[in-house]
């Protein structure tokens, strides 16, 4: 058996961040924060945008559930706010189309709930009308996070406005004066369009309490009514709720408005000097989708069991490190080997990341995906000392040529990880993940043997 070459990691070409921390764990104790989770649907997924941003800055555990790898989705559309970046408003700004489509999928879940028409139809009429700019101070300052609690909608329709001729199609915002006027803070005295999300005056108390907040959660949505500025442990849910969503609670819609220069009526240029208004239009977002930071198994029983910064909840019932190696086990039949390969990696310094789509167990990075390019796909198998066992994937030889080659074209190598257990483990040892101490690793690089290249070599020599 020859001896393995290895190969320097292929650092990317356009890097857009600073390398952090290879853990969510500092040296101090100022450092530390615990982070939580919960099981959903054999998932775990964190909610916190806190924790999200922890976890996955410092060591690149999970992914956005809605976005490539980072957790960095956003309903914005990115022509309208570079056409409107003049406005230097930190607000998602969408299209009247885009925002329909919303109003749409806020009408099917309403109709979901056993609401009839005619109260879907009041109920959106009231919530998505035209507000105030409520996220900002008068002195262009954000609010705190209980400006929901406080806003108060004015009907008069506040826009931010820029005018377009149909010969030159050119859009001025409106000046930093009309700004300052337009963004002033809202009362504080309850929000009527958000109580009109509740229902008809006909329901009886506690129909408003049940529906004061309409959600799908499996297409993991909500939509929320305006909460009164009381205290109190609504007040206190209400809160902690705001706390783990991404999703913005306005937007501004771009609207467009057709006017006439020329006011006299039978004009013969009436149609020339036709102009195009365009305006923004601040409303509530009725269908608000929430991006989370999705977990491996393998990563979060890395961050319970080996870094001790992870709670995963199921319910309201924290797991424990027992009870979550048998839950794993039992969603993944193959997760105590996978973990292994994982737990062993991950001390070395890599990244590892799910190799699914290049038909592995594991892919290994350096410091992280945004740096280099993965330099390994690995392939986790259980033996006993000597080698023999039940494979997870028997590889014949053309499967296994077929697999280093397309691990090959990805400019990657194919590691086969073999995880040795002692022959005298029994499975109640194995049960536990104190099993891990006794794990012995070895591991195998895989590459094509080139006849020519060989030959070439020797008559080198």
């Amino acid at each position: 058996m020859a001896e393995a070459a290895f190969h320097p990691p292929r650092r990317k070409r356009r890097v857009f961040e600073c390398y952090q921390a290879p853990f969510p764990v500092g040296p101090g104790a100022g450092d530390f924060r615990m982070c939580r989770a919960d099981m959903v649907n054999n998932c775990v997924v964190v909610r916190s945008p806190e924790d999200m941003d922890q976890l996955y800055n410092k060591g690149y555990f999970g992914k956005g559930i809605l976005s490539r790898s980072r957790p960095v989705y956003s309903i914005s559309d990115p022509s309208l706010v570079s056409k409107w970046q003049g406005a230097n408003l930190n607000v998602p700004i969408i299209t009247s189309k885009k925002y329909q489509q919303r109003v749409q999928w806020a009408k099917s879940a309403l109709q979901e709930q056993g609401f009839d028409g005619c109260s879907v139809t009041k109920i959106l009429e009231n919530y998505t009308r035209p507000l105030e700019f409520p996220f900002l101070e008068k002195g262009g300052a954000e609010q705190t996070g209980d400006s929901c609690d406080t806003m108060c909608p004015n009907t008069e329709n506040t826009e931010l406005s820029g005018q377009s001729s149909t010969d030159t199609g050119n859009i001025a915002t409106s000046s930093p004066e009309c700004q300052k006027e337009v963004c002033q803070k809202a009362c504080a005295e309850g929000d009527p369009a958000s109580d009109s999300m509740v229902g008809s005056k006909e329901q009886e108390p506690a129909d408003v309490k049940e529906t004061a907040q309409t959600s799908c959660q499996m297409h993991g949505s909500c939509m929320h009514c305006g909460c009164k500025a009381k205290g109190g442990p609504d007040r206190e849910s209400c809160n902690m709720a705001k706390s783990r969503e991404r999703a913005p609670e306005y937007v501004l819609v771009q609207e467009e408005e057709e006017s006439s220069l020329c006011p006299e009526e039978g004009s013969a240029r009436e149609q020339e000097n036709f102009v195009k208004k365009e305006k923004l239009v601040c409303r509530r977002n009725p269908f608000r989708i929430f991006e989370y930071l999705q977990l491996s198994l393998e990563e979060a029983f890395f961050l319970v069991y080996a870094l001790g910064c992870l709670t995963v909840y199921y319910g309201e019932e924290p797991l424990t490190i027992l009870k979550l190696w048998e839950i794993f086990s039992e969603v993944k039949p193959s997760f105590k080997t996978t973990y292994m390969a994982y737990h062993y990696f991950r001390s070395k310094g890599w990244v590892p990341k799910v190799g699914l789509k290049y038909g592995t167990d594991l892919l290994l990075y350096r410091k992280g995906p945004p740096f280099y390019h993965a330099s390994y796909s690995v392939i986790a198998e259980l033996v006993d000392d000597n080698f023999e066992g039940s494979l997870r994937r028997p590889l014949s030889w053309m499967s296994l040529s077929g697999l280093n080659r397309t691990t090959v074209n990805a400019s990657k190598e194919l590691l086969l990880c073999y995880l040795i257990k002692p022959s005298d483990m029994t499975e109640e040892e194995m049960a536990t993940p104190e099993c891990l101490k006794r794990i012995k690793v070895q591991e195998l690089i895989v590459t094509r043997w080139v006849s020519s290249r060989e030959r070439s070599e020797q008559d080198d020599l």
